[in-house]
């Protein structure tokens, strides 16, 4: 079936703007479009929101007829809603540039007037437009999306992710398009992103050498060390601790917090995951069937006779090896690598960050921050939604129909 062409104004239409503010109530809308149906006009753009129990709508229209007469009943509706009103000339059927279309996320802890200044000055000095505003979250924190026009989202990224450093707020810029609603793939990094702190710490706590596997930790982290062979350094320390050890390393492990919400949320609308560690199995697989994760890969720890051997069995999970398990996985999953979502903190994540369709640093080291798609350096995994769109209230209203009872939001 062919396209229909967008329909043309007679010439002696008017194109005007409606728009209305006051108290939010039942039937505002409806009253407002039944008054303006009794002049025939047509429905050209239409825009609400509710802040604050105040609502502000936006009818542009046009209309054939007689535009005074619609005017004063307009106004004359308004006045017995007890609202205020202006009509003014509109801009007909003009839209958006199809091209140069982001989405621009931006979260605050909390998010001031002097940051977001900032964010929609750089906006407008790039030379593109806001041509919407949503609130995404109020808490834990501030999120606030921006539909953007008229701007190549790369380099709005790099515009914006030097204010965002500026003004200490994160700020996300994604192409607008259909693939922010599809399924997707969210691959994970466990240490110090699905969980807080690292496994090989942990264990090595029970060998007594934690603070000398801590520094080479930190060195790998931050991309000063080969991984692999930093990893094998610090597992043959390992050596002679009780396998039983790492049941208890499990039950210490603590979960980012807004972990579980995220992953049973988006399991709810079809997502997939997978968790991609340079730790160990023995760990990982049993943190994927507690959360629900549908792929794991990671390093595996030999044991001998109940005791580590300080060696790995197999090819280790490096830097590379995960940016493979990601494509991997996506290939399974049967999505493009365009639909992933890659999640992680250091230097050994960066292949993933890179091949995933967005890579997000999460509370990461400097150079990672750098080099991924987006940072988010607030201490709550769940905020990684509000970049796919999603909203707290209807991520409170999914656990509510589930019968999960979460935290109150904090008194205005």
């Amino acid at each position: 079936m062919s396209e229909q062409p967008a329909p043309t104004p007679r010439p002696d239409s008017h194109t005007l703007l409606v728009t209305l503010s006051g108290r939010d109530r039942p039937g505002v809308t409806s009253a407002v479009l039944s008054t303006l149906s009794e002049f025939g006009v047509t429905v050209v753009d239409l825009d609400q929101i509710v802040l604050r129990r105040r609502l502000i709508l936006g009818v542009l229209v046009t209309v054939d007829g007689d535009a005074d007469a619609m005017r004063a009943a307009v106004e004359a509706t308004a006045a017995r809603l007890e609202m205020s009103v202006e009509v003014d000339a509109g801009t007909g059927l003009s839209q958006a540039p199809a091209e140069g279309r982001a989405h621009v996320t931006v979260l605050g802890t909390p998010l001031s007037a002097s940051a977001m200044s900032g964010i929609t000055s750089t906006i407008a000095a790039a030379g593109a437009n806001i041509d919407r505003i949503q609130r995404l979250a109020s808490y834990p924190v501030t999120a606030i999306d921006l539909h953007v026009s008229g701007a190549e989202p790369q380099r709005l990224r790099e515009l914006l992710s030097v204010e965002a450093a500026r003004q200490r707020i994160d700020v996300a810029v994604q192409p607008a398009g259909i693939l922010r609603r599809g399924m997707r793939l969210i691959v994970m990094d466990v240490d110090s992103t699905l969980i807080q702190g690292e496994v090989i710490e942990m264990i090595a706590a029970h060998a007594g050498c934690e603070a000398q596997v801590a520094e080479v930790t930190e060195r790998a982290m931050r991309g000063e060390l080969d991984f692999e062979e930093s990893l094998r350094a610090r597992v043959a320390l390992l050596e002679g601790v009780p396998a039983s050890a790492l049941h208890q390393v499990y039950d210490a492990i603590e979960l980012a917090p807004g972990a579980r919400t995220m992953v049973r949320t988006l399991r709810r609308l079809g997502y997939r995951f997978a968790i991609v560690s340079g730790g160990f199995t023995q760990i990982t697989d049993r943190l994927a069937v507690d959360l629900g994760i549908h792929y794991a890969r990671a390093n595996q720890l030999e044991i001998v006779d109940g005791k580590l051997t300080g060696k790995v069995i197999g090819q280790v999970v490096d830097r590379a090896g995960k940016a493979a398990a990601l494509r991997e996985f996506a290939q399974q999953v049967g999505v493009d690598v365009a639909a992933t979502v890659a999640i992680g903190d250091g230097a050994n994540d960066l292949d993933m960050l890179a091949a995933a369709g967005l890579g997000i640093a999460y509370n990461a080291k400097p150079m990672v921050r750098e080099r991924a798609d987006t940072a988010v350096n607030v201490p709550y995994l769940d905020t990684i939604m509000y970049l796919l769109g999603i909203t707290r209230e209807e991520i409170e209203a999914a656990d509510a129909a589930a019968g999960i009872t979460t935290p109150a939001p904090p008194l205005a």
